[in-house]
């Protein structure tokens, strides 16, 4: 038989009040009185329901995460999947579970995040960026649920948020392009619209113009990070009268695209066209060649993202964003 907090109280003799503040450590309790409900937990074997401990601590140790957006990179993502699991696994050894949210409807109403957050207890969430944000993003980094970002400016008195310098993914590309004597550089980027993709975008722009280098109308694409898109933008590139000698796309799965394009056309990577991607996915070590890219430091982005996090639980408001800087790594695909 499953025994209640409320069974345990009746044997012990005391309230159910009591009892609960023996399991969650209160003072104010005969140590008499302590021994003997403790003895009583031990013979019966009871375990406190996750309910119970929550609503007495007002703590649950649940971290939300929610995938925003109603074009959302979801957990199969292979960049946030490896970010995800580092920020799982530091905030694991500092006690803490995640709760992942959908952005469907909650059971068969219409409830919103910070509905959610307030109905499980959550201690705080991390909210991964996504395309066309829900305006229930907003609502939670204004309460006083503590809240980390990622790829996502979060704006409020619990929030902050962490991104890779995307600024200097496009100026580190350039320039060691521009080292290795390329002049006709192609571009296919993710939606102008999209904050990241906003970002590197200009970070590219400004690094051609850095370097005087000419910017080709028909060289420059946009797609959405994904590989058909990649693959449809190199193709229209392919089509121009004169072709590039590198092309930079801004995430691997789009330079991965692009590479089956090149391949289809008849031509090599990079004795035809040079090819440097973006994030240094564990799949663009093996593509043929292996894959130039711009690595953004997962490991580090979730350690931190799970450290700033429990410091905003915790409550210590001096807790500022975080840019870490992007590294080039340079395989066959670019020499």
């Amino acid at each position: 038989m499953d025994l209640t907090i409320r069974d345990i109280a009746k044997m012990a003799g005391v309230s159910p009040a009591t009892v609960s503040k023996i399991i969650n450590n209160y003072g104010g309790i005969s140590e008499a009185t302590r021994e003997k409900v403790y003895k009583i937990i031990e013979d019966t074997k009871y375990q406190p329901t996750f309910s119970a401990k929550s609503l007495a601590t007002k703590k649950s140790n649940l971290i939300g995460l929610i995938y925003a957006g109603k074009i959302n990179v979801d957990f199969t993502h292979p960049f946030f999947n490896e970010v995800v699991n580092a920020f799982k696994k530091s905030v694991g050894g500092l006690g803490y579970d995640i709760l992942l949210f959908s952005n469907e409807k909650f059971y068969k109403g219409e409830s919103k995040y910070l509905e959610r957050c307030k109905h499980f207890h959550v201690d705080g969430c991390l909210i991964i960026a996504g395309d066309e944000i829900e305006e229930e993003v907003k609502e939670i980094t204004k309460s006083d649920i503590p809240c980390m970002g990622i790829d996502l400016k979060l704006e409020g008195p619990r929030s902050s948020y962490i991104m890779t310098d995307n600024t200097k993914i496009g100026l580190k590309v350039v320039e060691h392009l521009y080292l290795n004597q390329i002049r006709k550089v192609a571009y296919i980027g993710g939606k102008p619209d999209s904050l990241i993709a906003g970002i590197r975008n200009e970070g590219f722009m400004e690094g051609m113009k850095q370097f005087g280098l000419p910017i080709h109308e028909g060289w420059i694409k946009y797609g959405d990070f994904f590989e058909e898109s990649g693959y449809q933008a190199m193709k229209q590139i392919l089509e121009t009268d004169e072709l590039p000698q590198a092309v930079f796309a801004a995430s691997d799965m789009m330079a991965l695209g692009a590479l089956k394009a090149i391949k289809e056309k008849g031509m090599s990577v990079p004795e035809d066209i040079q090819l440097i991607g973006c994030d240094d996915i564990e799949s663009c070590r093996y593509s043929d060649p292996p894959l130039t890219t711009v690595k953004q430091d997962k490991q580090k982005l979730g350690k931190l993202a799970a450290y700033m996090l429990d410091d905003l639980i915790q409550e210590n408001e001096d807790i500022y964003p975080v840019k870490v800087d992007p590294e080039l790594v340079i395989r066959s695909s670019s020499v």
